[in-house]
């Protein structure tokens, strides 16, 4: 069945068979009409069928299937949990959890995910919960330590199952399901029901009733775009003036390093900015995206899989610093803003070799917009006049200053430029990259796009090579690498430990920079050949 939203009006919670004190704690947070997901999901999840939902973010699914969970679900008993829900990321998982408290004081309910210890997570399950709510590689721990028992599971909800099988969870979702024997109804909610989904529906649901929900606002068609053709040297001048014109601002950056690094280059440039992915811990995951959604910051920099599961109100602009993977990482980033009918603007900072990319992603998303020169005074309109948190005076300085540098540009680029002055732009730009710590580089390749990152660049092509291909494995544990009967490491479950965290390594770029000038210092003043090699290492893990 498909519907819009504008139908979900017709019923409400009680005609569907919602509890009464359900329906209490529904109305006193103003929820008194189901959303179209609700509406047609709702009953047939209390009913005992299986579920399979396809419904955008945003979309109310949460409560979809949280409602009939808290309704339906026994006490659990010590490590019997009585219902499971699966999610991809750590900050989903505490979101879920944080909806369906509010539905009940009755319900225990317990997450379990990577990146915290597992001392309090045990406890939880050792005095019994009703319903767990998991990231699947932690999961798998706490059931091969026997801290949790899948035996007594009657329903089982998979959330955002597309996601799933972008992080490469799909194997442990279904070890997971194998384990829960005595479930009676899986339930599972998807933005799309193909591919990999599709055969998981196939497998672990029985005669699934399919919902889907087409959004009466769809946020992509809502905000406003534009593409802004700019220089790798002048895109975080472009980005400081672009925060401080339309914030809060979500930037997205396609490597950790990258985000570390554009960090700290806004904050030179007045910029409060905080920045989350998969080598951060879950604390300060948490305090950044508190500092974000309690307007302390101007600014969320965010890898794409740190920032799945993540939904915070009022986000003005989204920027795509570096170009998303496809269409599909456009759309998720972009609805990021101009939620629930309100205006938003995105961003997406061109290169001028990216120009034929970004067109060819403009098809595939359904939109036409013209690539031009930045124009940051024409987005100031969207920016919230009543926040408390004001830019700092350094970037409305630095505004002005790298606005001339773009009309310098523009003017040369007009003119044409001789081969002498190519030859002097070229040097003048390797030595900047000398100053900055940088390797200069040759050219730019395809960008929009680009498939070196910032990290690519400076760390030479195998590591960034691998940076990228792993960045999307590693969102939310720390989980232990275990090794099977032969002693080797059980390669599928590692992959879902590695997409659940990336570990804790921090490679400070201050510090290996620092390390790296010393060395050339040490190599200008006829330094021994170890002060050589060292900076030769160095230079090799600059961020």
């Amino acid at each position: 069945m498909t519907l819009t939203e504008s139908e979900s009006r017709a019923l409400t919670f009680e005609d569907l068979g919602v509890p009464e004190f359900i329906c209490r704690s529904l109305s006193r947070r103003g929820f008194d009409e189901p959303f179209a997901i609700q509406r047609v999901a709702i009953a047939d999840i209390l009913q005992g069928h299986d579920v399979c939902g396809a419904a955008p973010t945003g979309s109310g699914k949460t409560l979809a299937f949280g409602i009939p969970l808290v309704a339906m679900t026994p006490k659990g008993t010590p490590r019997r949990p009585k219902a499971l829900v699966l999610s991809p990321t750590r900050e989903l998982a505490d979101q879920i959890a944080s909806e369906m408290e509010t539905l009940s004081s009755r319900t225990s309910i317990t997450t379990v995910y990577g990146g915290v210890a597992y001392g309090k997570q045990v406890n939880a399950l050792k005095h019994g919960t009703d319903i767990l709510v998991a990231c699947p590689g932690r999961l798998e721990d706490l059931m091969e330590s026997g801290s949790v028992i899948l035996d007594d599971i009657e329903r089982v909800v998979i959330d955002e199952a597309d996601r799933m099988a972008d992080m490469g969870f799909l194997p442990a979702v279904r070890r997971i399901l194998d384990a829960a024997t005595s479930r009676t109804q899986t339930i599972l909610f998807s933005a799309t029901l193909d591919g990999d989904v599709a055969h998981l529906v196939k497998n672990y649901q029985h005669d699934p009733i399919r919902h889907e929900v087409v959004p009466q606002h769809d946020s992509i068609s809502i905000a406003d775009h534009r593409f802004w053709t700019v220089s790798r040297d002048e895109r975080v001048s472009l980005l400081a003036e672009t925060v401080a014109a339309a914030w809060p601002t979500i930037v997205f950056c396609r490597t950790r390093h990258g985000a570390d690094r554009l960090t700290k280059q806004l904050e030179r440039d007045g910029i409060k900015a905080v920045s989350i992915h998969g080598g951060k811990s879950q604390p300060q995951r948490t305090r950044a995206l508190a500092e974000f959604t309690e307007h302390r910051a101007h600014a969320l920099i965010a890898t794409d899989v740190a920032a799945r599961g993540i939904h915070v109100d009022d986000v003005t602009s989204v920027v795509h610093f570096d170009p998303p993977e496809d269409h599909k990482a456009y759309i998720h980033r972009s609805g990021r803003t101009a939620r629930a009918g309100q205006g938003g603007v995105v961003v997406s900072l061109i290169e001028p070799n990216g120009r034929r990319a970004a067109r060819r992603m403009q098809r595939e998303v359904g939109i036409e917009v013209e690539i031009v020169d930045p124009d940051v005074a024409s987005i100031t309109s969207f920016g919230d006049s009543t926040a408390t948190l004001a830019p700092a005076r350094e970037v409305n300085e630095r505004s002005r200053s790298s606005s001339k540098q773009r009309q310098r540009s523009q003017s040369k680029k007009s003119g044409g430029q001789s081969s002498g002055q190519r030859r002097d732009s070229s040097r003048s730009q390797g030595d900047s990259s000398k100053r900055d710590g940088r390797k200069p580089h040759r050219g730019q390749s395809a960008r929009y796009g680009d498939d070196r990152s910032d990290s690519r660049r400076s760390e030479g092509a195998d590591r960034g090579s691998r940076e990228n291909n792993n960045d999307s494995r590693r969102s939310d544990s720390n989980d232990r690498p275990r090794r099977s009967e032969s002693g080797r490491s059980e390669s599928g479950r590692n992959d879902s430990r590695r997409n659940e965290s990336g570990g804790n390594r921090q490679d400070g770029p201050g510090r290996n920079r620092n390390t790296a000038n010393a060395s050339k210092r040490r190599n200008s003043s006829g330094g021994h050949r170890k002060g050589q090699q060292a900076g030769t290492r160095n230079s090799s893990r600059r961020d």
